[in-house]
């Protein structure tokens, strides 16, 4: 198979002149794993980083550990989410370790402040020092607790690679990337779990099927529609308030379900079409993702001029200077294409 060259995918403005430049890959695949549109390298390794944590969760699900523990849509939402620590996320993931009777020093993810800034601004000024909760992996590592809870298994240890929670969760990834387990790359990611190395083609067939799981068994395709249905209807508890991951789902009411992940990850499931889109940032920068992601969906006539009006702060945000004053753009520059 050849290997492609990432592609130049934004322009960084100042003035009359392209001051910076960011490359990446992007990869859009059909629920057959037939890859339909690409840019640079659709067979780049990456790590899924937080992409990964929907998929995360289909083993609470599809275990019955969600069922048996009475958790809701909002709960669920909360598990796949990377959140901002808004109050209505720590309440989420307070009442799911309050059903199973645990609390958060279970947790093995470590503190840190909100992402919500105003919210840790807060904090900070009033001496409130952040709790596990906080975390934006707070809802996976729940879940985590919740499924090691569920199978009889001791949680001590949940974040070890040989713990049988993650040999789970990775079974469900590879599974879902039509990929042996054997193949699939392990790292660790920024809250201790296991993290998880694949093609962006897999990871978007991944998401292609979670959208669309029509040919997978059950239970596993009622869990796919489940973690989907619960993201869709409540957006605000995958990421929050005005992050990009929330306001595209809003937006699209529904019709696209996208997930952030660190280093430049961004996947998407379009259900309707049962596609599943991957875009890599090859140098990991944040503020080149959002605006490839809706150039990517633009291009594939995925959102109405309407909507990419309403998410117009994502997609060729301004540069200011420190007085406020308008100098430049972040643009995209690229053009997907055809496999050949």
């Amino acid at each position: 198979m050849p290997s492609f060259e990432s592609e130049i995918i934004i322009h960084i403005t100042r003035g009359p002149l392209v001051e910076s430049v960011h490359r990446g890959h992007v990869a859009v695949v059909d629920t057959t794993g037939k890859v339909l549109q690409i840019l640079g390298d659709p067979e780049l390794v990456t790590y899924a980083r937080s992409t990964a944590k929907l998929i995360q969760s289909i083993p609470v699900l599809e275990s019955g550990a969600a069922n048996a523990y009475k958790l809701n849509d909002r709960e669920i939402a909360v598990l796949c989410a990377s959140h901002s620590g808004e109050p209505f996320h720590v309440d989420a993931v307070h009442s799911i370790l309050r059903k199973m009777g645990a609390t958060d020093d279970q947790l093995q993810c470590g503190p840190h402040y909100p992402f919500n800034r105003a919210i840790a601004n807060r904090m900070k000024e009033t001496g409130i020092k952040p709790g596990r909760v906080h975390n934006n992996c707070s809802g996976k590592h729940t879940g985590m607790l919740i499924l090691a809870r569920h199978l009889g298994v001791s949680s001590t240890h949940y974040m070890d690679p040989a713990h049988p929670v993650q040999h789970a969760m990775l079974a469900a990834v590879a599974d879902m990337c039509d990929t042996a387990v054997a193949d699939v790359a392990l790292g660790t990611d920024g809250c201790g779990v296991p993290v998880f190395g694949l093609p962006l083609s897999r990871l978007a067939l991944a998401y292609a099927r979670l959208g669309k799981p029509d040919g997978l068994p059950e239970p596993r395709a009622a869990a796919c529609r489940r973690i989907m249905a619960s993201i869709a209807g409540n957006p605000l508890y995958v990421a929050g308030t005005d992050r990009f991951d929330t306001r595209l789902i809003e937006v699209s009411q529904g019709r696209l379900i996208g997930k952030y992940g660190a280093e430049g990850v961004f996947l998407l499931s379009v259900p309707a079409r049962g596609w599943g889109i991957a875009v890599k940032v090859e140098d990991g920068a944040e503020r080149a993702l959002y605006p490839a992601v809706l150039e990517a969906l633009s291009q594939l006539g995925l959102l109405s001029a309407d909507e990419l009006a309403q998410l117009a702060e994502f997609r060729r945000p301004e540069q200011r200077n420190w007085a406020g004053t308008p100098v430049g753009f972040i643009e995209p520059v690229f053009r997907l294409r055809p496999r050949e």
